[in-house]
């Protein structure tokens, strides 16, 4: 019985954080939206809707819902607040989530995703109002590490539809399949072809999850409306031999289409959804590299779209860097004199290098000098060692980057040089990695980083899940020193360095920025996402830090903040889409009043606010169809 105890105990606890959580949100405006006070309208009553996340509330159905809607007799007639369910729930949750030792870092991750995926099954305004709620808790339940597991284990996770499947054996059909989806209305599509899942290779159909997982952080983080957020998974095929051989997988079990047949699957998919949601963002997620970039440039200057792992990832290393700038007690505009080691040439990998060389160009005059300039500072290395000039087959998109033979030369460096070779040589500013190589800044790599020009050097070890980051953040200050900044793309907790000093363990999470560029964009009315748009939303994010904080070390804010930042970073998006004259406005809200809105920043963050929805139970009215 004590243990029980010590978990109502530690319940109640949470509700309580919970109630003053959810209560600041009801006083901030940025918490309203102009839907909030309206009452919902449904066409459907009884088992219905009781069977319908969208618009369960439970036993929080009020007498007068209850007669309305025909549920008399068809729940407990004790009618509860949201804040009694949600201590129902944890409480429950507490003891559910010990019967099962399954996670990656955290031995319950999975037992939490499974109780939480009952939990958005059934009602979603409770799973988002705990999930807002707990936000630094469960966004790695729900999203990266733990959605790693969940994808890899997606076909037996299976239980109920969610989101939309398009196959290569629907071509032909997609433009009639999107209607099909019940919402007349889509802000938000997060897409995945299942090629490349984080750093877990090829899981097909079963990469769904990642889709998921993102928009539930749309809603969270960015207050997108959940019933106007789609995910998608684009099965063509899988090069997943395991996968091919099991008889329980859920997807095509034939190789993966390629070339033009690959590219008439995601034209069409983009044609359909397009044609029925004209305004839609569409957000593409893990395509393999060769994919993610063509596609990218197939369709960014035609379609609302961004490919979050080109350019999100990108915008928060490159916030990260800034901060790293600032966090050696140097100006931001200091930026392009830092040497870079990157390891890995992927989507991610090159996506940081082309958004940083233009970072570095801007701050440089945005010429083409500034350009060749920026372009030296960056050292790559992927899996043959130093990209030059003399590399046979070089990838197209790594091509830039590759380094002249004289300026090797001079460097006491070689074609294919290993990592621990160029570290030793370039002694950088930042070693940054986008490998996917987890342990792949060893021993010897950071030993040669203690030789670096920079009197306080920066660890991005930036790969996802955790098992895949360069090195871990104790590795990192052991070898060391204190006297470093490190970053990771999985989280890590913070470091004892003994006598009351802490090594901050930043976490560069794509979520400080996607759902600000896809708010932003919705807010907007943006008729496209420029680079300009990502370059603000980078440099916002960057901003963010107090100058106290990055003197020690802290690059990135506490999730907690979340709906702050992203309120932040969707403004950012808003001025610069006006001022690129690329907004046409957002509902009642049209380009002319948008831009007079943006002459004030408290104004523009105010429209910014009252557009986030918020997990709060509506009134529900039935109407007959």
């Amino acid at each position: 019985m004590s243990n029980f105890s010590n978990q109502i105990r530690a319940s109640t606890s949470l509700v309580r954080r919970l109630k003053r959580s959810i209560g600041a949100a009801t006083q901030a405006r940025s918490f309203t939206t102009t839907e909030g006070h309206r009452p919902t309208i449904v066409h459907k009553r009884s088992l219905d809707i009781l069977h319908d996340p969208w618009f369960n509330k439970g036993t929080a159905f009020s007498v007068t819902e209850r007669d309305r809607l025909d549920l008399r007799g068809l729940l407990p007639p004790n009618v509860m607040s949201a804040d009694q369910q949600i201590e129902r729930f944890m409480v429950d949750l507490k003891r559910l989530q010990v019967q099962v030792r399954d996670g990656p870092s955290d031995p319950y991750a999975l037992a939490k995703w499974r109780i939480l995926n009952r939990l958005h099954d059934r009602n979603e305004t409770m799973y988002y109002k705990v999930l807002l709620a707990n936000i630094e808790e469960y966004a790695p339940v729900v999203y990266t590490p733990t959605v790693g597991l969940v994808c890899q284990n997606y076909s037996g996770l299976f239980r109920r539809p969610r989101g939309m499947y398009f196959s290569a054996e629907d071509r032909g059909e997609m433009m009639s399949m999107v209607y099909n989806w019940p919402a007349d209305q889509v802000d938000m599509i997060v897409v995945t072809d299942g090629s490349r899942i984080l750093g877990l290779g090829d899981l097909g159909v079963q990469g769904i999850g990642i889709t998921i997982g993102k928009l539930d952080l749309y809603v969270a983080a960015a207050g997108i409306n959940p019933q106007r957020v789609l995910p998608v998974m684009i099965d063509v095929g899988t090069n997943n031999e395991k996968l091919l051989k099991d008889p329980l997988y859920l997807g095509l079990q034939q190789q993966r289409l390629e070339g033009d047949e690959y590219l008439s699957v995601i034209d069409e998919f983009m044609e359909a959804v397009f044609t029925r949601w004209p305004h839609v963002i569409v957000q593409f997620e893990d395509f393999q590299s060769k994919w993610a970039f063509k596609l990218l440039q197939r369709y960014r200057n035609t379609y609302r779209m961004f490919n979050d792992d080109v350019q999100g990832t990108a915008g928060v290393a490159i916030a990260g860097l800034l901060g790293a700038v600032r966090a050696q007690g140097r100006p931001m505009i200091d930026f392009p004199k830092q040497k870079i080691v990157v390891a890995g040439a992927g989507s991610a990998g090159i996506g940081v290098l082309n958004a940083a060389r233009k970072t570095m160009a801007r701050m440089l005059g945005d010429t083409e000098t500034a350009f060749d300039s920026a372009t030296r500072q960056f050292w790559v290395v992927d899996a043959k060692g130093l990209i030059t000039e003399a590399r046979e087959d070089i990838d197209l998109d790594a091509l830039p980057f590759a380094r002249k033979l004289k300026e090797v030369d001079r460097q006491g460096l070689h074609e294919g040089a290993s990592l621990v070779e160029v570290v030793e040589q370039v002694k950088p500013d930042v070693l940054l990695g986008l490998s996917a190589v987890g342990g792949l800044f060893s021993k010897e790599v950071l030993e040669a980083l203690k030789h670096s020009t920079s009197t306080r050097p920066a660890i991005f070890a930036m790969s996802n899940p955790t098992k895949n980051a360069e090195c871990t953040p104790e590795e990192a200050f052991s070898i060391i020193g204190e006297n470093i900044i490190f970053a990771s793309g999985s989280p890590f907790k913070d470091v004892d360095l003994g006598n009351g000093d802490v090594g901050h363990s930043n976490q560069g999470n794509n979520m400080y920025l996607f759902p600000g560029i896809g708010l932003g964009t919705l807010l907007s009315g943006s008729r496209i996402i420029s680079d300009g748009m990502l370059q603000a939303a980078a440099e916002c994010l960057a901003s963010y830090m107090t100058e106290e904080e990055v003197l020690k070390g802290i690059v990135y804010p506490p999730i907690s903040k979340i709906r702050d930042i992203t309120k932040e970073v969707a403004a950012a998006i808003v001025k610069e889409a006006i001022e690129e004259d690329l907004a046409e406005g957002y509902r009642e809200v049209d380009a002319r009043e948008l831009k007079k809105l943006s002459q004030s920043q408290e104004e523009l963050l105010n429209y910014v606010q009252n557009n986030m929805w918020v997990p709060e139970y509506p009134t529900v009215v039935y109407k007959e169809d």
